[in-house]
């Protein structure tokens, strides 16, 4: 006879996608994928594993999605040339979901907005950030090449079942704390390897005064603490979200299927989150969890160079409202440079329709195609020696933006815009 234990919501996911009636942490198990994701720079050389397995058809068209984001637009012959090997592959094997710069942006904010993932799925991409699908209360998470080539050949994966961490929000967050405040607070406070191969989940009244926006946020950046995923509960706002952004891809049917802890589930540890006593944070080279609230940030005047605002992590709409707000009727300093992207083609056009490229133009700033260029580093603002920025990706390694003796400061849309105005680290309450 079998003994069913209770389980985290990550748990049950895994749990039905393996056809099992439970799992528990440390199980090995083969999970079915409702998506297989890759960009131009982990698509190639899967390709090549996956030709070296036999090659072949894909496991399903419609489910294995390509987005040439990285560096693109191509940055020279070497990014051209593996974009080039990203759309030959996908139009060999009759890849659907293969977008085309120019109608594609920033893969974990395209997704959700293109309805390609929702509740309850289970998603692996060749990106460490593909734990961004939590927020839909999907299980999703970034795999190696290697993985990425079987996932499309056979359309499953092996799994280790995570244990969890509890993370139970209270209170609402106060004016200019955003997701990405919360996030590095938390992190801050575990540190970089505290959910080392663990689920981060969400709970708490907390979670609904956060917009969907903050939760992608939030779950981005899970993999920051070394987590193997974050994921929140479906509520009212998950639900609304989900039913404004339907998949509308050919062939591609999704069906939220919606799963909840039990009240029993056993977690590594319980963190209680108080929101409304959060402040603007800022992480300081050279680690995500290397934090100072706002305040103590600014009373060390730390002189910048750039600000940038976008990334699969903050470049969303209400990112670029934030920043507008801040950056309207305003100047960017003298000697700094501020580049800001849109996370896909939709969000540009609503920047373009709303009013906030006018600002961002008018404010000196660079306003950028859909791209992840400056996050690594890639194109779109390198940084030279001795340079700081102030981003709003999400991590600040050594070298990551550029010049190994460069320096990146990571902070909220709202903070990178006060500090461009400014010049130094700002809080944004001082300015608004």
């Amino acid at each position: 006879m079998t003994n069913k234990a209770p389980m985290t919501m990550t748990q049950k996911i895994l749990a039905a996608h393996a056809g099992l009636d439970f799992v528990h942490p440390g199980q090995f198990i083969e999970a079915g994928l409702d998506v297989c994701l890759a960009n131009d720079i982990t698509g190639p050389p899967a390709a090549l594993e996956f030709e070296k397995m036999g090659g072949g058809d894909v496991f399903d068209c419609t489910k294995v999605v390509l987005t040439p984001d990285h560096f693109t637009p191509n940055k020279d012959i070497q990014a051209a040339s593996l974009s080039k090997a990203l759309r030959e592959f996908a139009k060999e094997k009759g890849i659907v979901n293969y977008y085309e710069v120019g109608q594609v942006g920033i893969e974990h904010a395209f997704l959700p907005e293109q309805g390609l993932v929702t509740a309850g799925d289970v998603v692996i991409g060749g990106d460490s950030h593909t734990c961004t699908y939590g927020a839909l209360g999907a299980f999703s998470t970034g795999v190696g090449a290697t993985d990425v080539a079987g996932g499309m050949a056979l359309g499953k994966s092996w799994f280790r079942v995570p244990s969890a961490i509890r993370f139970v929000l209270r209170g609402k967050p106060g004016e200019w704390v955003s997701g990405k405040d919360v996030i590095l607070s938390i992190i801050g406070r575990i540190g970089v390897d505290g959910a080392l191969y663990q689920s981060m989940e969400f709970a708490g009244d907390g979670v609904a005064a956060l917009s969907m926006d903050d939760r992608f946020t939030i779950a981005n950046m899970a993999i920051e603490a070394g987590a193997k995923n974050g994921i929140f509960p479906v509520d009212t706002r998950t639900r609304e979200y989900l039913a404004a952004h339907p998949c509308t891809a050919p062939g591609m049917e999704k069906h939220p299927r919606e799963f909840a802890a039990d009240e029993d589930a056993a977690y590594d540890s319980v963190v209680e989150i108080d929101l409304s006593a959060l402040r603007p944070t800022v992480a300081f080279p050279s680690l995500p969890g290397n934090t100072k609230t706002i305040d103590e940030a600014a009373a060390l005047s730390v002189k910048i160079d750039q600000a940038v605002i976008g990334s699969c992590t903050n470049g969303r709409f209400s990112d670029m409202e934030t920043a507008a707000r801040i950056l309207k009727g305003r100047k960017v300093a003298d000697g700094v440079r501020c580049i800001i992207v849109p996370a896909t083609q939709q969000i540009y056009l609503d920047c373009v329709r709303k009013g906030c490229a006018e600002i961002f133009v008018e404010a000196g700033c660079v306003f950028s195609p859909p791209t992840c260029g400056p996050c690594m580093g890639g194109h779109m603002g390198v940084l030279a020696e001795g340079e700081r920025a102030v981003s709003t990706t999400n991590r600040n390694f050594v070298g990551r933006m550029g010049h190994t003796r460069s320096e990146v400061y990571l902070a909220s849309p709202a903070v990178a815009a006060a500090s461009a105005v400014t010049g130094v680290l700002t809080d944004p309450g001082t300015l608004v």
